[in-house]
């Protein structure tokens, strides 16, 4: 294990104020959100739209890597250039999705396990050599009261997967970002996701140091604690900001390389603000950078204006670099909700 240049990836990637762009998405999940907007299901779209996110000009200034498909890291752009290769000429370090999607767990029904370890350590030195510099594997928990779930045979199971993620990606020479994702779905109140999390975030880094797993060559990759979606009570911006460094500071070892917070679901304003307000209201208590690695949260203006038409491709991308350049003010606490108006 090359623990300098583990370090060194995993800095970089929290570095100065930026974040990660995650455009990772599954073939059917990609397909699902153009069928919503009335663009073909095409390989060749999925080429063009991805095309359109990695040549924006400036994206580079708030993105310091982005998160790739399979089909995306063996694709090249239209000017015949393999994508990895052209983040990597813009200073954004290219990354690989490597899981292999949710399966139900055995004897635990409503809960889900990822699979993905059989065949990895191969996958991840072929992607090595495709360029990719780190991955993602994605864990899945979910708050059901009714079912008393999370179980902790979900939760250990999961975390045990990460861990040995983790190591075949530092052992081949590959930050691992380490998702445990606690979903935002259902009715449950903050103070129970920011409990689940909790327990969530232990029982990770007990498999991450058992599994040998070099701390400051990883990213965490976690949930914001938020109410379910169906909760009749809300929380606030700062609320949720003070929940989730709470819960953060107490499980979160300080030596980990750096902290970059999924949307999950959340809306753009509502992602950029709250990561505002942890910046804002606890900067000095932070131990490890806390960046952003988003999805539809940075891409869906950009998706919209686009809609898979040549002609839109320059609007879409000034919005995609605007949304990405509106978290990066978040990270510096200079986010304000009033840059979401047009003027």
């Amino acid at each position: 294990m090359d623990e300098a240049t583990l370090k060194a990836t995993a800095a970089a990637m929290t570095a100065d104020a930026k974040g990660l762009l995650a455009m990772d998405e599954s073939n059917p999940t990609a397909d699902k959100r153009f069928a919503a907007l009335g663009i073909p299901q095409t390989p060749e779209m999925r080429r063009a739209y991805r095309d359109m996110i990695v040549t924006a000009p400036g994206l580079s200034e708030s993105i310091s890597g982005a998160i790739l498909h399979d089909e995306t890291i063996r694709s090249t752009t239209f000017t015949d250039e393999p994508f990895a290769q052209a983040l990597e000429k813009v200073g954004i370090i290219p990354g690989i999705k490597v899981d292999g999607g949710t399966r139900p767990l055995a004897l635990h029904e409503g809960e889900v396990v990822t699979e993905g370890l059989d065949g990895l350590r191969d996958r991840l030195a072929e992607y090595s050599t495709l360029g990719a510099r780190f991955a993602k594997w994605r864990a899945v928990i979910t708050i059901d009261e009714a079912s008393n779930a999370p179980s902790r045979g979900c939760i250990e199971a999961n975390a045990h997967a990460l861990a040995r993620y983790a190591a075949l990606c530092q052992e081949a020479g590959i930050v691992p970002i380490v998702e445990p994702e606690v979903l935002m779905d259902g009715n449950h109140a903050l103070a129970l996701c920011a409990e689940v999390t909790e327990r969530a975030l232990h029982a990770v880094f007990d498999a991450l140091r058992t599994q040998r797993v070099l701390l400051e060559g990883m990213v965490l990759k976690p949930n914001m604690v938020v109410p379910g979606l169906k909760c009749a009570t809300q929380a606030s911006v700062d609320e949720v900001a003070d929940a989730t460094i709470a819960v953060f500071r107490r499980a979160v070892p300080a030596a980990v390389g750096g902290v970059a917070f999924l949307s999950g679901g959340q809306s753009a304003a509502d992602a950029s603000a709250r990561l505002n307000a942890m910046h804002l209201r606890h900067a000095r208590e932070l131990p490890w950078p806390l960046a952003f690695s988003f999805a539809r949260a940075i891409q869906d203006p950009a998706m919209k204006a686009w809609a898979g038409k040549k002609e839109n491709v320059v609007a879409a991308q000034k919005a995609l670099v605007e949304r990405a350049r509106l978290n990066r003010l978040a990270r510096r606490g200079e986010y304000t909700v009033a840059m979401e108006t047009p003027h």
